[in-house]
């Protein structure tokens, strides 16, 4: 690929790795199913039951390909992202006529991405560089790949519906890969922040895909105050209605994705990564997962201690409980076996 300068001037992130900018959730996930051996074997073998070959040609014979010649702007959006994000590849992008402002990275052997008119047309510029730069990142992270596995578990559960149990055990693990491609959409969110370095674009971005066009009628503390009381909810059971409602969303809420790019724009990791230090993808192949899935439990803790949620307030509760619980079971058992050594 032919490496070529930005529109304008932006910080380069030579051999970047995706760990640098996934959320921990997301990274556990991601480093562990990467470190099973054969398992990107198993899951292409799988994807099978869905023919990319035919997917790539229905967007090629439906949709407009951008290029130097059609929808240049784009293009040159695609290609700054992956120059900043040092991808070795500009991904192919079509442009969908459809009025839902969506846009996805699809596809296993060669992932790309789809725009459609009506995130287009609500978007400026630099908001539309946060998108493009967004999906790159699913690209970069695998997302595209793994979320195939999301696709064919929820189809394989659909025609195992007539099973007594076979239903319920792909359910619950459907539900847990949703739970992480929610996380997936925060890591792209800080990929498309890092491609386009305009907190103030994302932020724009994501009301307009909350509100609608008219920004002139929305304000940013405003919204943030929103995202705040959306957290707090009312009570206990605000909370548990919240957890209900997120279980078929494959994203967080808009007010959700808007406060944690606020809060990670505004924090040490990103300040890290913009002034070069970050991991690199040659070291992707020594990443533990016992590391990660540390951090990913750090994460939901350090989340949990932030919330008002009173809901996850009392989620916490009983954990700390039931480690509590653990604790005095482990003590008293070991307590009993010192006592038997010594009779």
């Amino acid at each position: 690929m032919t490496k070529n300068t930005p529109d304008r001037a932006r910080t380069r992130f030579p051999g970047i790795s995706s760990r640098a900018y996934e959320h921990p959730a997301d990274r556990s996930a991601l480093v562990a199913l990467r470190s099973l051996t054969g398992f990107d074997t198993v899951l292409r073998r799988l994807s099978g039951m869905f023919s990319e070959r035919a997917l790539r040609l229905m967007f090629l014979g439906g949709s407009v390909r951008v290029g130097d010649d059609q929808f240049r702007n784009i293009h040159d959006m695609v290609r700054d992202a992956a120059y900043i994000l040092d991808f070795d590849e500009i991904p192919e992008l079509y442009v969908v006529q459809d009025p839902t402002p969506n846009a996805m990275a699809i596809g296993t052997d060669k992932p790309f991405i789809v725009l459609n008119t009506g995130l287009i047309e609500l978007l400026d510029d630099e908001e539309l560089r946060y998108v493009v730069g967004h999906e790159v990142g699913h690209i970069l992270s695998g997302h595209a790949v793994y979320r195939t596995m999301l696709l064919i578990l929820t189809s394989l559960g659909a025609r195992l519906a007539w099973l007594p149990l076979g239903n319920i055990a792909i359910g619950a693990i459907v539900i847990g890969l949703q739970e992480w491609q929610r996380k997936a959409e925060l890591s792209a969110d800080r990929a498309g922040l890092l491609a386009g370095q305009d907190v103030d674009a994302v932020k724009r971005a994501l009301m307009k895909m909350a509100g609608g066009p008219q920004l002139t009628e929305m304000n940013v503390e405003a919204f943030h105050r929103q995202a705040r009381e959306y957290d707090a909810a009312g009570d206990v059971r605000d909370g548990l209605l919240k957890f209900l409602n997120l279980l078929q969303r494959s994203h967080p809420y808009a007010v959700v994705r808007f406060a944690e790019i606020d809060k990670w724009a505004g924090g040490p990791e990103y300040r890290r990564i913009m002034a070069g230090d970050y991991p690199r993808r040659d070291g992707d192949s020594s990443a533990k997962v016992t590391d990660e899935i540390r951090n990913a439990a750090k994460a939901y803790r350090d989340s949990w201690n932030e919330t008002a949620d009173p809901f996850v307030g009392k989620l916490r509760d009983i954990a700390d409980g039931a480690a509590g619980l653990a604790g005095d079971l482990f003590a008293r058992a070991g307590r009993r076996g010192q006592n038997r050594e010594d009779n």
